[in-house]
């Protein structure tokens, strides 16, 4: 038996696990999706996995699943950070949904020089990543960060793990991932839609974990710039293949 709704919540899963709903998840399957009792639910919560469970109560402001059996084993993404500059509300939210969906651990939005943007929502990019893992039949959640200054991020940068650098100012780099080591932990990052300053295109080219790689021959946009490095990089070094 399979369900067709999916459904993310903070709560342990397990067999025979009783799960209440919020009053918001209850509108969802109940009013929305026209869900009633004995009906099923694919619950996943980010860490044990995805389970098959039944509605034992429906109401207007709640209701009770009872977990029955996993239907598929908690799958983890690489160890992988995606950082981008935020951008206008709409495409942020596309950026970290793909993120989400193509396999980042961790989303990082971060305040370059040239970043348009001095704010973000964290909470609400969050539950958009909450909503791609739903959508996608993903089995983890990415943490989405607050938004950071770039410089600072870099400060404390551990140096164990790589950086993909994605410079539009460079041309033909792509192919050196290709001699890199998989299960590494790896970062990408992606300017923000006026570019890298040349201070910071300076800095991250001389740091010793950054490999500087080229998105093609045109000037992408962020949000496609990110679906394009996320997919490089799953290609050469993910879990795709």
């Amino acid at each position: 038996m399979s369900a067709k709704i999916r459904l993310y919540v903070d709560h342990l899963l397990g067999p025979g696990q009783s799960v209440e709903l919020t009053r918001e998840q209850a509108h969802y399957l109940f009013g929305v999706m026209r869900l009633a009792v004995g009906g099923h639910v694919a619950l996943f919560n980010g860490k044990d996995g995805e389970w098959l469970a039944k509605v034992a109560e429906a109401g207007k402001k709640g209701g009770k699943l009872t977990c029955q059996t996993q239907s598929k084993p908690l799958h983890m993404p690489p160890d992988l950070w995606f950082l981008f500059a935020p951008i206008k509300k709409t495409r942020t939210d596309f950026i970290v949904e793909k993120a989400a969906e193509m396999g980042a651990a961790r989303i990082m939005p971060v305040q370059t020089q040239f970043t348009n943007s001095e704010r973000i929502r964290q909470d609400r990019l969050q539950a958009h990543a909450v909503e791609a893992a739903e959508q996608c039949g993903g089995t983890f959640v990415p943490e989405v960060a607050d938004l950071q200054r770039l410089d600072r991020v870099l400060d404390d940068w551990p140096e164990t793990r790589q950086m993909m650098f994605c410079d539009e100012a460079e041309v033909g780099s792509a192919l050196r991932l290709a001699a890199q080591e998989k299960g590494q932990p790896w970062a990408i990052l992606i300017g923000p839609e006026g570019g890298f300053s040349d201070r910071e295109r300076a800095r991250l080219s001389g740091l010793p974990y950054a490999h500087v790689v080229s998105l093609g021959p045109r000037i992408l946009r962020a949000d496609t710039a990110a679906v394009a490095a996320l997919t490089m990089w799953q290609q050469a070094l993910g879990d795709w293949l």
